[in-house]
């Protein structure tokens, strides 16, 4: 299992994550371009990431956060598993 964040903090620009075993951070582009949903994998929903920024984080249950971006997009739910390893 997966290590959980002990603090998530979401600003326009990136998303920061302080684990048990160090910090990371992410960039709203990085985020935006690694997104997993079935509409990004096929191609029909993908951003060019250049002023993409973050909008909300929504806990989903107690393994991910769902993000929401200024182009609107809002189906990418980011495991803290996946989280770790972008930041890797």
């Amino acid at each position: 299992m997966s290590a959980v964040p002990e603090a998530v903090e979401l600003t326009p620009a990136a998303l920061r994550l302080r684990w048990p075993d160090g910090a990371s951070e992410l960039s709203a582009a990085r985020l935006r371009a690694a997104c997993r949903c079935g509409d990004c994998r096929a191609g029909r929903s993908r951003s060019d990431g250049v002023d993409v920024q973050l909008a909300d984080a929504r806990p989903v249950g107690q393994y991910a956060l769902q993000l929401v971006f200024s182009d609107g997009h809002d189906r990418g739910i980011y495991p803290w598993a996946w989280l770790q390893e972008l930041a890797t």
